[in-house]
Order: structure tokens, then C-alpha cells, then sequence
């Protein structure tokens, strides 16, 4: 064997380790989660599959809303997002944001799986030195106690060392929390529901208790708190990790500060409000990402077609909840229709899904099930 063989084989050789180590054995995409569920298998499959090919239309519903969003984006756009998200809640009875919607977002979800959609979901988690109902935000005049009750709510230095140190009171009302929300990812997993799941969103703003805490003791640690709990504690399977930040408009929330570890994500996600898709953000969170899908898991305003020829490996957006109309009409139709953007009428996304679909027990679409409903 001469010299020109040998580095032939060994350069084989190490992409068949580089593939094994990224792909698993068999070819197929490796989650982050051990013993990761088939459905996740599939649903993360479909991510790298379609990156830098094509765009999946999203939008976010609010949690006592059922599908409302979803059915005004596509009376709105012609078309329905082929991404349904949504957030377990943490309101009171009545109120759009009521944790008491669980059990019923648990039915619409496998309903909205069945009808074709992909699924994402986040929480607006309870800071644990509160009780579920909370508010958004303090209201004004509230007296400081009352303003931890809230997702906004800001806790102490030593309130948030507490969370993250087993034995303390803290800590377990945090478990106690999560638990709550295990409940309900398992009746997905035993339906065979895979989830796009963002937890802590947004984590490098300081506007939500968990985020904005840089160091070792801060965000990124609760991040791989709740990973371990679901996962190695609940030993949930069909969960496919989003890590999502926002973007890093001061010092202090540089993407590279939050990152948890590679081998605690699946997906990074950006959310974006307004048009500043700047394409720094897109390029820095390429390189962290280093192979993995992107997705912008919030916007207001979806990309432009232009910034998509830009930004090519965008895998999905999702349009926050009742903003879909933000978009004039006519652009956002445009954008729709574009060959590159998919929704749960087009006949690339049928064919795109159907292993996902197989995976998950499911047929594959067909254009006369997937009409948007009014």
C-alpha cells in the first residue's frame, strides 16, 4: 500500500468517526437525550434534513387559546404554519396565560399532530418563591414582596444559589414545579408526541427571573438543572432540547456567556422582535451552534425572503401569539407562497414530514387533509 492509499483510509476513517460521533451507528441523527424516543429521532431528522433548503411557517398560541393564532395565520395568510407552539402557562383561571389550560393544551397538541403540525413548546415558569397563579410582570404600586409572584419577578443572589443547591427549600419548590410540567410531557411522549422544547427562553435578557445570570452559578447551570431533571430524573425521551437566547444587544448578553455545552442541546434558537435580523446574530450563533439546526423559535415579524437568502440555515419561525397581523398582508402572502417556505399545504412539506410522520405512527399528509380550518 503506498502513501497515497494510506492517507485515503485514514481520511475515510476519520469521517466515519466524525459521522458515527454526530449520527449514531446507523446513519441516523443522535439527540442529545439518552435512549432518545424514535419520534425524536425523526422530528430532529427532519430539522437537519431540511436546513439551508427549506423554512418552516410557525406560530405561537396562547396557552387557554387552543389553536386560535394558528386559525388567524391562516385566514390572514392563505396558508397554515406548519409549526404549532405553545407555552404551559402560568395565570389564573380565565386568563389567556392560565396554567389551569394544561390537560386541554396536552389534547390540542396531539390533535394539532395529527392535522400535520410540527410541535414547539416553552414555559413561562413560576419563579420558585411563588405559587402558581402569577402575573406577567409586577403591576404598579404592588409592594415589593408581591413583585417575586410574577415571571418577571427578580430573585436575589442568594435566593437563585438556592435553587441550584440540592437540600435547600428552594430547590425543592423548583422540583416540585417541574415535576408539575413532567406530568404533562409524559402524556406526549406516551402518545408518541415529540416537542421542540425551549425552556428558559430568552436566557441572556435579565427581564425573566431565570435569565441574564453569567458565571457558573447563573443561568446556564439552571438550564442543565432542569435538563437533568427531565431527563435523567423523569427519564423523558421525546424531548428535543432548544436552547433560545435573544439577541445580545448589550455587553452583558453575549451569546458565548450562556452557552450551556453542546451536549445539552439539540437545536439553537433566536428570538427576534422587530426586523433586526442582524446578520452577525446569525453568523456568531452558526459557529456556536457548530452543525446543529437554527430555528427562530419568536418573532413579531417573520424574515424576509431576502434575509432568508442570506441567512439560509433558519430551519422554522414561529410568529408570537395575535401578531401575525404585524405583517402586511401582501408581504407576508408573498413570503408564504415562496417555494423555499413551507406550510401544511405544501406538497414539498408532505413530503419532507413523511418519515417524521412514519416515525410517529402517523400516515403521510395528503393535500386534502391539511386545508386550513376556519
Amino acid at each position: 500500500m503506498n502513501f497515497r492509499q494510506i492517507t485515503f483510509w485514514l481520511f475515510t476513517g476519520l469521517l466515519y468517526i466524525g459521522a458515527s460521533l454526530l449520527f449514531g451507528s446507523e446513519g441516523t441523527i443522535e439527540p442529545v437525550t439518552p435512549n432518545a424516543s424514535p419520534e425524536a429521532r425523526a422530528l430532529l431528522q427532519l430539522l437537519y434534513s431540511i436546513s439551508g433548503k427549506y423554512t418552516l411557517t410557525g406560530q405561537h398560541n396562547y396557552p387557554n387559546t387552543k389553536d386560535a393564532s394558528t386559525r388567524q395565520a391562516a385566514e390572514y395568510s392563505g396558508k397554515t404554519p406548519a409549526v404549532y407552539s405553545q407555552d404551559w402557562g402560568f395565570a389564573k383561571d380565565g386568563d389567556k396565560d392560565s396554567y389551569l389550560a394544561r390537560p386541554d393544551i396536552v389534547e390540542e397538541v396531539k390533535r394539532q399532530q395529527k392535522l400535520g403540525s410540527i410541535i414547539t413548546i416553552c414555559w413561562h415558569a413560576v419563579p420558585p418563591t411563588a405559587d402558581e397563579p402569577v402575573t406577567f410582570r409586577p403591576k404598579r404600586g404592588e409592594p415589593a414582596p408581591d413583585k417575586l409572584a410574577t415571571v418577571q419577578g427578580q430573585l436575589t443572589d442568594e435566593q437563585f444559589n438556592d435553587v441550584l443547591t440540592p437540600s435547600t427549600e428552594l430547590y425543592k419548590r423548583w422540583c416540585a414545579q417541574v415535576d408539575a410540567i413532567a406530568v404533562y410531557l409524559k402524556q406526549l411522549q406516551d402518545a408518541n408526541v415529540p416537542v421542540l422544547w425551549r425552556p428558559y427562553h430568552e436566557m441572556n435578557g435579565e427581564w425573566f427571573w431565570w435569565g441574564g445570570r453569567r458565571g457558573e452559578r447563573g443561568t446556564t447551570a439552571l438550564y442543565r438543572q432542569i435538563f437533568n431533571r427531565l431527563v435523567n430524573h423523569h427519564k423523558l425521551t421525546n424531548l428535543v432540547w432548544v436552547w433560545s437566547v435573544d439577541r445580545p444587544s448589550t455587553p452583558q448578553r453575549q451569546f458565548a456567556d450562556y452557552f450551556p455545552g453542546s451536549e445539552y442541546l439539540d437545536v439553537v434558537s433566536l428570538d427576534v422582535y422587530g426586523s433586526d435580523f442582524n446578520q452577525t446574530y446569525y453568523d456568531d450563533l452558526l459557529k456556536l451552534a457548530n452543525g446543529k439546526p437554527l430555528v427562530l423559535g419568536e418573532v413579531g415579524n417573520p424574515p424576509s425572503l431576502e434575509i432568508l437568502q442570506k441567512q439560509l440555515k433558519w430551519t422554522l419561525y414561529v410568529i408570537w401569539a395575535e401578531l401575525v397581523r404585524m405583517t402586511k398582508q401582501e408581504v407576508l402572502q408573498t413570503l408564504v407562497n415562496d417555494p423555499r417556505v413551507l406550510s401544511l399545504e405544501d406538497s414539498a412539506y408532505h413530503k419532507v414530514t413523511a418519515p417524521f410522520r412514519s416515525a410517529c405512527g402517523l400516515s403521510p399528509l395528503r393535500p386534502a387533509e391539511t386545508q386550513p380550518t376556519r
